[in-house]
């Protein structure tokens, strides 16, 4: 019994050691990848710089391509698909031949770049009264949404807009939107919008009407245009798959009028006095023998004029339509992915064209 009870305290100091040791490599472990995290978010943040600078040289890159494009007297008066993507006859963009628009290759990465020609939807801070309502009335029927919601909607948006606190018979004016939500209640703006994305506080607004139908999802999360054109418009054909994010804008030179050029159908078929099929056959047209937008058999109309020898356009429709129609564009939003390795940062900017010598950026941003 002696000799047990002299050998006990050896067999406890074993087992400290043996806790001892189990907390260090514990503590090691953790101190490990604490250190790999660290040395992982120090390596991503010295990335934010680089991918700053690749993000904006890509975006200097487009405005020197935009300035060359005017430099063309006989091409300056006119920015079609075959502009904004460097397609055609090398005598045509011999001065941005080199550009790659969509990967550029830099030292340390690569860029990918989309261009959306906002002139290419139509105006929505156009949209003040009643005069104009019937193409966002348009656009919301060519969706194919239910007609009693169509006119909440109408209305909402027209009490959004206008000055006054008077509510229309379906509309809704602050003390809707201050109920809404309790936990987040806002008041109606009275004023014109300053972002398309608005359309979403008004009454009867869904996800699946602004963004369009299966786009919902992807558009929320990203918060980025649509892979779907190579001008990041409205696909073509028009119809249930474009939302209202895809037809119009808030930042457009062109007034009430969109681009002949690069409107997609979808878009088109909004103006007074267009139907599917006259829409349709401007896209054939101005898309040339293949009849696909941004080959380089396009044939991009030079005038408003031009636009007389598009089947179906009656001189008489022509005179209707033609207050709604250009042929130029000056403001751009420019999407870049930047990329090193498998880190990727997105940027965003808009920019105006106002001249060879002057295109300014707007905004620069981080999506």
């Amino acid at each position: 019994m002696i000799i047990s009870l002299q050998k006990r305290p050896y067999g406890i100091a074993l087992i400290i050691v043996m806790i001892v040791i189990i907390v260090l490599a514990v503590m090691a472990g953790g101190f490990a990848y604490s250190m790999k995290v660290e040395t992982r978010l120090a390596r991503n943040s010295s990335f934010d710089s680089d991918m700053e600078n690749i993000g904006r040289s890509a975006i200097e890159r487009i405005r020197y391509m935009l300035a060359m494009h005017l430099r063309d007297p006989q091409h300056a008066r006119y920015t079609s698909f075959n502009h904004l993507r460097n397609i055609g006859p090398p005598s045509t963009n011999e001065l941005v031949s080199w550009i790659t628009m969509e990967n550029a290759e830099q030292p340390i990465g690569h860029t990918f770049v989309e261009i959306v020609d906002m002139e290419s939807r139509f105006n929505l801070a156009a949209i003040r009264d009643e005069r104009y309502s019937p193409v966002l009335q348009r656009a919301l029927e060519t969706m194919g949404v239910d007609p009693i919601q169509v006119t909440d909607i109408i209305d909402s948006y027209l009490d959004w807009t206008d000055p006054d606190h008077n509510k229309r018979i379906h509309g809704a004016e602050t003390d809707f939107y201050a109920t809404l939500n309790p936990a987040a209640p806002y008041v109606a703006k009275n004023g014109i919008m300053d972002d398309v994305s608005e359309l979403l506080l008004i009454r009867g607004m869904t996800p699946e009407i602004y963004y369009g139908a299966g786009q919902t999802g992807m558009r929320q999360r990203r918060g980025g245009p649509p892979k779907s054109t190579p001008l990041g418009g409205a696909p073509s054909g028009g119809g249930s798959s474009a939302g209202l994010v895809d037809l119009f804008t808030t930042i457009s030179a062109a007034g009430t009028a969109v681009n002949a050029n690069t409107a997609s159908a979808a878009v088109l078929q909004l103006l007074p006095g267009m139907d599917a099929a006259l829409a349709q056959s401007i896209i054939e047209t101005r898309a040339g023998p293949d009849h696909t937008d941004g080959t380089d058999d396009d044939i991009p109309f030079l005038t408003t004029g031009e636009l007389i020898n598009v089947p179906g356009l009656t001189p008489e429709l022509m005179g209707v339509m033609r207050p709604y129609l250009v042929v130029t564009s000056s403001i751009f939003q420019i999407t870049v992915e930047a990329r090193i390795g498998t880190y990727i940062r997105r940027y965003e900017a808009l920019v105006q064209r106002r001249n060879a010598q002057d295109v300014t950026i707007l905004y620069f941003r981080v999506l």
